[in-house]
């Protein structure tokens, strides 16, 4: 949700509290605030606390999370994707998780929101009839 939305329901519930109980509307709509509040924060943290059991910049698998980003997506809905966090990339706004094979995604991030990102997949190593060898002799 976005923040300025947030804030606007919420002098609305406070508001809407006022008109049809008096102080104690305001109480129940500051009591349903702070709750939501407390909601938000625990998911936060129980998204952090997950993505810190993992190594920085390595998920499961780099094809997946690729397939479930979204324009738009928060760092928070991302990381609850990779459960990892991201390698921020020289102080900028682009952050990469690598998977075991190789392939990594990168994603630019300005203002916090996913803007755009790309699969970057390793070159298949070469076999051994490309490489010129002959085959195993039974």
């Amino acid at each position: 949700m976005n923040r300025t939305m947030g804030w606007i329901l919420a002098a609305l519930a406070v508001a809407a509290g006022w008109q049809l109980y008096g102080w104690q509307g305001i109480v129940m709509a500051a009591s349903v605030v702070v709750f939501w509040l407390l909601l938000q924060f625990g998911r936060t943290m129980r998204v952090m606390q997950n993505a810190g059991r993992s190594p920085v910049g390595m998920v499961p698998s780099a094809v997946m999370l690729n397939a479930r980003l979204k324009p738009g997506m928060t760092m928070l809905e991302v990381l609850q994707h990779s459960r990892s966090l991201g390698r921020q990339l020289d102080g900028t706004d682009t952050w990469t998780w690598t998977d075991e094979g190789g392939s990594t995604v990168t994603l630019d991030m300005p203002a916090g929101r996913l803007q755009s990102w790309r699969l970057t997949r390793p070159e298949p190593a070469p076999s051994s009839e490309e490489l010129g060898a002959a085959p195993p002799s039974p």
